[in-house]
């Protein structure tokens, strides 16, 4: 009887320790063999994207995913200069994974393969855990112009004006510091070399090999000014910024030490850079500048930047003229939402998001826009011109958008694309790609043009 129950004794000490251990089923190891922490997860659709979110909602994961198609064609161009052809294009395929991972660590990977070529755009890493602080480090867009650092998917024309596709600093690997409370917005960071696709990091490891070069970097602040923060009808924004520039690796190496500028005149679809310095030789440093005024009342919003950059030049350079070379640029542009939508302002960022639509079958804005650029200054001769663009964007629903533009392009007789495109006749009457022997009396020289361009777009 005694080893009875002892035997009994024993089993249900088996089974009583059988029980403890039993939840140690619900353990989990990762691949390494560490134990992890467990978080079940609910699965929502908000807004046309999908997240994932833990009930304490200290954990969240979700994607963004972006497709543009684009198309334009080009008339009124002078028939004796430089065809500008007709095209299609993916103009961004984005693909995004951002977490929340817990209530004060944010991170986030972006990626861009629009027309086949692989591009990174964001990769960084956030902390929050200081009130009204925000900490940034990895590739992001530098802090400086409101239209710059405004998403591609809440634009409201096809392209960003000629003066911020110039000068605005995009993305580059940098430490950045920012400060939100109510009606004030204050960042500044570090920011050295960008970092987009495979030629730019071939051109930063040869700098770094061949030469010994660094990678350069950049100083940059903003502040913004927001008087009316807490209303949701109207609201003003005031902002002005700054960057201190030195040259960076992420150039051709026979390029270092050099600044260029240029762009297109505000379409993906026509390559041609009319306006182009091509390379300033000696290039000491580059100080950025910039204003912004901006407002919204319900469903009108309007938006103005002013930005300017001196390239100051060492006296070791080639240039004959090494004086400071002054350029700059401005624009202003409108919109008006016609069917009871309404403005939306992103206060901790300092820029204009997706507006409310009206109807339930979406909403209509007409957008117009003037803008100037101009890249002549000291014996640099980089052409200056301006656009005229109207737009209707059709907000069918959060996810789709449709978009029109049409643009009247009007470049000087500089602009000729750093000499490879043709820009008036001279004396003789034959075009010449050379500005200086334009002989028109009338003074009209320089490639003018017009544009309809199309994007359908979708963001999930």
């Amino acid at each position: 009887m005694k080893r009875v129950l002892i035997i009994i004794v024993a089993t249900m000490i088996c089974v009583a320790g059988w029980a403890q251990e039993k939840p140690q089923e619900e353990v989990r190891y990762n691949q390494y063999g560490v134990k992890v922490d467990r978080n079940p997860l609910g699965v929502e659709e908000r807004s046309g994207i999908l997240v994932f979110e833990s009930k304490s909602q200290d954990y969240r994961l979700w994607f963004d995913i972006r497709v543009q198609a684009d198309g334009a064609t080009f008339f009124g161009e002078n028939k004796d200069f430089d065809k500008i052809g007709d095209g299609v294009s993916i103009r961004r395929a984005r693909f995004a994974v951002k977490g929340q991972i817990t209530k004060d660590w944010y991170g986030e990977l972006d990626t861009d393969f629009a027309n086949g070529s692989f591009e990174l755009k964001d990769a960084i890493l956030v902390y929050s855990g200081l009130r009204n602080f925000e900490f940034t480090a990895g590739n992001f867009k530098e802090g400086f112009s409101m239209e710059c650092t405004t998403t591609s998917r809440y634009l409201a024309l096809l392209e960003r004006p000629m003066v911020v596709q110039t000068f605005g600093p995009s993305r580059h690997i940098g430490l950045q510091a920012k400060y939100n409370h109510k009606w004030l917005m204050a960042a500044g960071g570090i920011h050295f070399q960008a970092i987009e696709g495979q030629e730019t990091r071939t051109y930063v490891e040869d700098n770094n090999k061949d030469y010994g070069r660094s990678s350069g970097n950049s100083y940059t602040g903003k502040l913004v000014i927001m008087p009316f923060y807490d209303k949701q009808n109207y609201g003003l924004h005031f902002g002005a910024a700054a960057s201190y520039r030195l040259p960076k690796s992420d150039v051709d190496p026979a390029d270092y030490n050099g600044s260029r500028y240029s762009t297109r005149n505000a379409t993906s679809i026509n390559r041609k850079k009319y306006l182009d310095t091509d390379v300033i030789d000696g290039t000491d440093h580059d100080v950025l500048y910039g204003i912004e005024f901006a407002g919204f009342r319900k469903g009108f919003r309007f938006q103005s930047e002013y930005i300017g950059n001196d390239t100051y030049i060492k006296e070791s350079s080639t240039l004959a003229n090494k004086e400071t070379k002054h350029f700059n640029g401005w624009y202003a542009q409108a919109g008006i939402l016609l069917f009871g939508g309404k403005q939306q302002y992103n206060v901790q960022d300092g820029e204009f998001t997706q507006p409310t639509r009206g109807k339930s079958w979406g909403d209509i804005e007409l957008v117009g826009r003037y803008d100037y650029l101009n890249l002549n200054s000291n014996g640099i001769f980089g052409g200056s011109g301006e656009n005229y663009t109207f737009g209707i964007n059709y907000y069918i629903n959060h996810s789709v958008k449709m978009m029109l533009n049409y643009m009247y392009s009007n470049n000087d007789r500089y602009a000729n694309g750093k000499g490879k495109l043709y820009v008036g006749y001279d004396i003789d009457g034959n075009r010449t790609k050379d500005p200086t022997k334009v002989a028109d009396a009338s003074g009209k020289a320089g490639v003018d043009f017009h544009m309809l361009g199309i994007r359908f777009e979708i963001d999930f």
